[in-house]
């Protein structure tokens, strides 16, 4: 069962008409979208890498699960190198002024199928939180795609893109859909990396300098800035994958990264 919430909040990805719930579909006049697992799939499969077919048949998207088991795992044993120390401040700095503009803010959480680094502090039971992803995964509420979010105009409070936008076809787009859905006082609150190697693969297009990033988002007034991970992560990703190039077997490949 879907929320009514979330039924009044979303929108065909297509053209945007209202959606209708009949038995586990969600239909307009041309179009419909399966209801997967209590998730909808609300894609427009001619702007997407991914068709609606990938979903039913719950094939792998943009993320493997036996290797995020494996990342988690060795994640625990090991030490990070990529240690983001001031998303707990950003999230908690967020949440204080989305409070500010409403006691109910809803927020939007683009690539939110797996939970970011320091995304707990944003929880409250009084924010209504949508995580949507182009993979089924622990957080995923909606399946969809940035490119064509599948929510009414001006719906959100706030919006978070947290080391998302490199993994994207078009970020120019993706930031009109964001402009589109986001209130016009609403929040943004994006993470994207500059010297970071290919990782997500094939699911890897985009690297962006502080200016670029500003750029990107140059309808939207800076409120806070700043770098997530320093030098010195940069440094050791780049020793990582440099040991990694040792060897094209995933195995070996995977024991030098460990």
């Amino acid at each position: 069962m879907l929320s009514e919430q979330l039924l009044k909040i979303i929108s065909c990805p297509k053209d945007g008409s209202e959606l209708t719930l009949k038995h586990s579909t969600l239909k307009t006049k041309k179009n419909s979208y399966p209801i997967i697992k209590g998730i909808p799939v609300l894609i427009n499969e001619n702007k997407i890498l991914f068709n609606i077919d990938d979903f039913q048949n719950q094939a792998e998207t943009t993320f493997n699960k036996k290797r995020l088991s494996l990342k988690k795992t060795a994640k625990n044993l090991l030490p990070s190198i990529s240690k983001n120390f001031v998303a707990k401040k950003n999230y908690k700095f967020l949440k204080n002024i989305l409070f500010k503009n409403n006691d109910s803010p809803k927020v939007l959480v683009i690539g939110g199928g797996i939970e970011g680094s320091g995304f707990e502090h944003l929880l409250d039971e009084r924010i209504f939180i949508v995580e949507t992803d182009v993979s089924f995964g622990p957080k995923t509420k909606v399946i969809a795609d940035a490119h064509c979010l599948p929510f009414k105009d001006k719906t959100f409070d706030g919006v978070i893109v947290q080391a998302v936008l490199e993994h994207v076809l078009d970020p120019k787009i993706c930031v009109d859909e964001i402009t589109r859905v986001i209130k016009d006082n609403g929040y943004v609150y994006a993470e994207t990396p500059f010297m970071q190697q290919v990782h997500m693969a094939p699911y890897d297009f985009t690297r962006f300098t502080y200016l670029g990033h500003r750029r990107l988002f140059s309808h939207f007034s800076v409120v806070k800035s700043g770098s997530a991970i320093g030098p010195g992560s940069a440094l050791a990703w780049s020793y990582l994958y440099f040991l990694m190039s040792f060897s094209n077997n995933k195995i070996i490949k995977y024991t030098l990264a460990t």
